[in-house]
């Protein structure tokens, strides 16, 4: 992908990250790839809603930085992910807030209450908590990364996809299920053999 056009995409979603409060204030952090070497991430510390395009930071697998600009401590867990999957073209990790409240509690997010949250989600397992850019974090997601979307304890929550959109729709369904299963309570999951179905659409 181009990098210009990467950047300004990138920059698109951030703020559409924002303004559907999946996002607040620098937290989270965002990453494109380009290719199979390189890709953009979020700078540190900045306001999601707030970017440019020319903000975002190039880097390679290897972690080496490529263009002006302080990259994101989560990158290493990005890395991780695109190393283990070669089809994932961007990673989103946000504190939503809803999914943050079910990371604090130590709860999974139930994501089979409801069709696409099957079709979309898949299983969402729990990360241990680690200390935000720590390699034990890093490894930590490493080991997950078969799973569409996951969320951290007491941290907030990844999701990955083969597109940006992907990985974007992912984000905003993980948040939907993670509000519904509060506000549905003890209610019952679809039957395991439906569950069996819709995960192979």
């Amino acid at each position: 992908m181009n990098e210009q056009i990467a950047r300004g995409k990138l920059a698109d979603v951030c703020r559409l990250l924002y303004d559907r409060n999946l996002t607040v204030s620098a937290g989270g952090n965002m990453s494109l790839r380009l290719n199979e070497k390189e890709f953009i991430i979020t700078p540190t510390g900045r306001n999601k809603g707030l970017l440019r395009p020319d903000e975002m930071v190039l880097m390679n697998l290897k972690g080496k930085i490529l263009s002006d600009g302080k990259p994101s401590i989560e990158r290493k867990f990005h890395i991780a992910l695109y190393e283990a999957n070669p089809d994932t073209a961007s990673v989103i990790h946000c504190h939503p807030l809803y999914c943050t409240a079910l990371a604090v509690r130590g709860e999974r997010v139930r994501s089979a209450l409801t069709p696409e949250g099957v079709i979309l989600l898949g299983d969402v397992p729990m990360i241990g908590y680690f200390t935000p850019g720590s390699k034990k974090l890093s490894d930590a997601v490493a080991e997950h990364a078969s799973h569409k979307a996951m969320l951290m304890a007491r941290h907030g929550a990844i999701t990955q996809g083969r597109t940006l959109e992907e990985a974007f729709n992912r984000m905003e369904e993980l948040e939907f299920q993670a509000k519904l299963q509060m506000l549905a309570g003890d209610a019952d999951e679809l039957p395991l053999r439906e569950i069996k179905k819709l995960s192979k659409m």
